[in-house]
């Protein structure tokens, strides 16, 4: 199996956790922390949030010496128009596919979400970033809506999509079916596990099994909710169960929480249980 691509996105969604309200110099230390250990990609933040985090995205940017360097983006042209402001190395774009998100989040069709998707595509890629797609609420999506999402996709160009587990609803089973009917369609895939079920770090590991090379991971399994898969939790047990190949070692991934807790106030780590600093499961 190939070596799984963590795509790390604490300084994004890890920061919907309690209490985790990271400074732009924190966002920047957790950036050199999660380069220097091996995380493939990072997704620095949301630039149409304002001017400050587009600060802090260039300053991410500027900060890694070999992880790629991503924006969130919603399907509309001002978030694309920000993001582009920023020259990320990847432009990641959010496309609701369920109905019930497609209805009542966008007001809107399945057609017109799909043409919409098209031009949002060929905007993000109009000055050379690469364009990845978020399948967001996947799990609500039946294969049918899925694989039509999938091949949308593919017709604006993009290479990459994200099976998004929005609410934490996939088992495993679930979610080795979504993977295996994206990769049909000739697309690379990547997972974002929530952990409302206890399952993310499970249902990550059976996405990888099902042929998804990417990983999405936060630091302790912070995240909005119950949180998302956790990067040591992940690491330690590709490791030990031997089904996927990681791009961070076990020992570094131990490490890098460890390091990375010392840069944050007590009181975060332990409104998310942890204890003042005392990495995931130590």
């Amino acid at each position: 199996m190939p070596e799984i691509i963590l795509v790390d996105t604490t300084l994004r969604d890890g920061e919907q956790a309690p209490g985790f309200a990271f400074t732009p110099q924190v966002k920047i230390r957790l950036a050199r922390l999660l380069d220097a250990a091996g995380v493939g990609q990072i997704e620095a933040g949301v630039p149409a949030m304002g001017a400050a985090e587009k600060e802090v995205v260039r300053g991410v940017r500027a900060a890694c010496a070999q992880a790629r360097v991503s924006t969130w983006n919603r399907l509309h042209e001002g978030d694309i128009r920000q993001s582009l402001d920023c020259a990320p190395h990847i432009i990641h774009l959010c496309c609701p596919i369920s109905d019930r998100q497609i209805r009542e989040k966008l007001k809107s069709t399945r057609p017109q979400v799909l043409d919409l998707l098209r031009r949002c595509v060929a905007l993000a890629a109009s000055r050379g970033a690469e364009v990845t797609v978020g399948f967001e609420d996947a799990s609500h999506a039946t294969p049918d809506q899925l694989r039509q999402a999938a091949q949308a996709a593919r017709q604006a160009g993009v290479r990459r999509v994200r099976c998004s587990d929005t609410v934490g609803a996939y088992t495993p089973d679930q979610v080795w079916r979504a993977v295996r009917v994206l990769r049909e369609a000739g697309l690379d895939v990547e997972i974002h596990a929530h952990n409302d079920l206890g399952m993310a770090v499970a249902n990550s590991l059976m996405a990888a099994s099902a042929g998804a090379a990417y990983v999405n991971t936060t630091l302790w399994g912070i995240g909005e909710r119950a949180g998302n898969c956790g990067l040591a939790a992940f690491a330690h047990a590709a490791a030990r169960l031997g089904g996927a190949a990681c791009a961070v070692a076990p020992e570094a991934a131990r490490d890098l929480e460890q390091e990375a807790a010392a840069l944050l106030p007590a009181h975060a780590l332990d409104a998310w249980g942890l204890g003042p600093r005392r990495p995931f499961g130590h």
